[in-house]
């Protein structure tokens, strides 16, 4: 890996750890982390791929309350690195490399849950030397800290990043061209089923009667193969567009007449 993509990696994965904590432009999603690594080190292609499939993994990850999810952020940016690495040797699969790369995310987001723990306790302190600067009408004081605080956050990705780039990319082809084809194949079909799980965690928590005929369309629509990407998503844009307007109408129509305001819904209450 040359020293200027060496460089631009540390970039990605830096503002991926802090939008871990910031959520502004989503730099922390998989599909975002690693299409931007794989664009930076010339291989777009194998990091979309590898980002798709991430994407799906994370969808069910969400911090509530108290309890955080298993760091996409760092799961994105050290799986894209290896998966990098591997191609850049020569001689391994992009297909190896994909799954290779989907099966190791999920230890490395929970290196990646001790990480933000590590960094949120050492931010405690942070926050009395603020209150602090606070009490003095100190502003620049608390924007610093503030800007400390969140700089944390991107340097606990970017410091495994580049400890990640230093790795020779032949010794990690050689790795992954020396695993045997039952632990390979494992891989493959253990990546498969995390991102299979994380759809169905999605699923799981959207489930209603008002949404299962939308997820049997889809579902049905998937199989015509006939139909690109993009002919399923028109079709999906155009199933809400349409439920959104039958929502509106029945609140500004139906609202008195007992109507939940659901259109849909109430169409199903009818056959209950």
């Amino acid at each position: 890996m040359s020293a200027i993509s060496i460089v631009l990696v540390i970039v990605v994965a830096f503002f991926a750890g802090m939008e871990g904590i910031l959520d502004e432009w989503q730099f922390h999603q998989p599909l975002v982390a690693c299409t931007l690594i794989g664009l930076v080190t010339g291989h777009p292609t194998e990091g979309i791929m590898l980002g798709g499939s991430l994407q799906m993994m994370a969808l069910g990850w969400a911090n509530v309350g108290a309890a955080v999810a298993p760091d996409a952020a760092l799961a994105s940016v050290a799986s894209a690195i290896i998966m990098v690495l591997g191609l850049q040797g020569g001689t391994t699969d992009p297909t190896k490399a994909i799954n290779t790369s989907i099966a190791v995310a999920v230890p490395l987001s929970v290196a990646g849950l001790f990480l933000t723990m590590l960094c949120r306790t050492i931010a405690i302190p942070m926050v009395h030397f603020m209150d602090k600067a606070a009490e003095d009408a100190n502003f620049k004081a608390v924007e610093f800290w503030q800007i400390a605080a969140i700089c944390l956050q991107g340097v606990r990705i970017a410091i495994p990043a580049a400890a990640l780039c230093v790795i020779p990319a032949k010794a990690v082809t050689s790795a992954l061209n020396a695993m045997p084809a039952w632990l390979s194949g494992g891989m493959a079909v253990g990546g498969g089923m995390v991102a299979a799980v994380g759809y169905a965690m999605v699923i799981n928590m959207m489930a209603t009667k008002e949404v299962w005929p939308f997820f049997a369309i889809g579902f049905v629509l998937a199989a015509i193969s006939q139909l690109t990407l993009i002919a399923l998503g028109v079709i999906g844009v155009s199933l809400a567009l349409i439920y959104l307007g039958l929502k509106e109408s029945a609140k500004n129509s139906g609202g008195g007449n007992g109507g939940s305001g659901d259109p849909l819904g109430d169409i199903l209450n009818d056959y209950e």
